[in-house]
């Protein structure tokens, strides 16, 4: 496995109104660090990219980075950074992040300064951040500086540069039980192309569905695919438990039954897709009689509500 553990920094423009549209954040610093299969340290990236884009530098920005615009003129512009990047990480790279931004940003600046796509469709990667509350039962996102703290990780070089979050996220990925690892998260800066590249994937206690996208959201709602229930362990039909209800129109969620499996949650988020089409996230987990209860009776409650 390739690992390559990557950390960004970017700067953005000081008046809202001034922000180019479909590039928010322009990227100042790209840090990375490449592991084995066994998650060791094998190679290391870092460099600086000058600014086209937003040639003035945020005050907070600089301030959380600690970098000069001075500073970054002596980096080449991002088209040569991210080519010598990519011919850093090499083939079938599986990126690693804390957090889930880092790859959107880094498609939108690719996409603006004309370089050719990262992939056709989503890009699964590890979500360290995430993976750390999994591993280690914490509820909300944590900063990276708590991770490290609480894994007793030496602070041996500064944080909120580029290679150095890189390589505290690689440090704290060491140490991650195996058994997270195969967690994975999608980036859906390019959505499934079509409906056979559709992403289908069975974790260990739930399923998830990722969309094409649609231009009405009409139209997801009511495609065969996205509000299937079949059992996703046997695949066969289930029973109606609990009907398909919505209580803000962005989610809608039922509960069904399969014989040999039971109780199952499945749960549709729509979402825009940075093109304007809309897709969907669909989620499926089997629960317990009491939460599908629950479920049914937060059902009728909001069936309850006027208007």
């Amino acid at each position: 496995m390739n690992y390559v553990v990557m950390d960004l920094e970017w700067n953005q423009s000081s008046k809202p109104e001034d922000s180019v549209p479909g590039m928010p954040f322009e990227i100042v610093e790209i840090g990375a660090v490449r592991l084995g299969s066994d998650r060791t340290m094998v190679s290391e990236f870092s460099r600086l990219v000058k600014p086209q884009v937003y040639t003035t530098m945020h005050q907070i920005t600089g301030r959380l980075i600690h970098l000069q615009m001075q500073q970054l003129q002596s980096g080449d512009p991002f088209p040569i950074v991210y080519e010598d990047f990519r011919e850093w990480y090499g083939d079938e790279p599986f990126f690693c992040t804390w957090g889930p931004l880092d790859l959107t940003e880094l498609q939108r600046n690719m996409r603006h300064f004309g370089l050719p796509p990262m992939a056709a469709g989503p890009i699964a990667f590890l979500d360290v951040q995430k993976l750390f509350g999994i591993a280690y039962d914490i509820k909300e996102r944590r900063n990276l500086e708590y991770a490290i703290d609480y894994l007793n990780i030496d602070k041996d070089i500064p944080f909120h540069r580029a290679f150095s979050d890189a390589y505290y996220t690689a440090r704290i990925l060491e140490k991650l039980p195996q058994d997270v690892l195969s967690r994975c998260s999608y980036d859906v800066f390019h959505l499934p192309r079509d409906k056979e590249h559709e992403i289908h994937t069975v974790f260990d206690d739930y399923f998830k569905y990722i969309s094409r996208g649609f231009k009405e959201r009409e139209r997801a709602l009511t495609d065969r695919e996205v509000m299937s229930t079949k059992c996703y362990l046997c695949g066969k039909p289930t029973r109606r438990y609990v009907k398909w209800f919505t209580t803000n129109s962005r989610f809608y969620q039922c509960v069904t039954e399969c014989e040999q499996h039971g109780l199952m949650k499945s749960k549709v988020r729509l979402r825009k897709a940075e093109n304007g089409d809309t897709y969907v996230v669909k989620t499926q987990k089997f629960i317990d009689k009491k939460t599908a209860d629950s479920l049914r009776h937060k059902r009728e409650l909001n069936e309850k509500k006027p208007g």
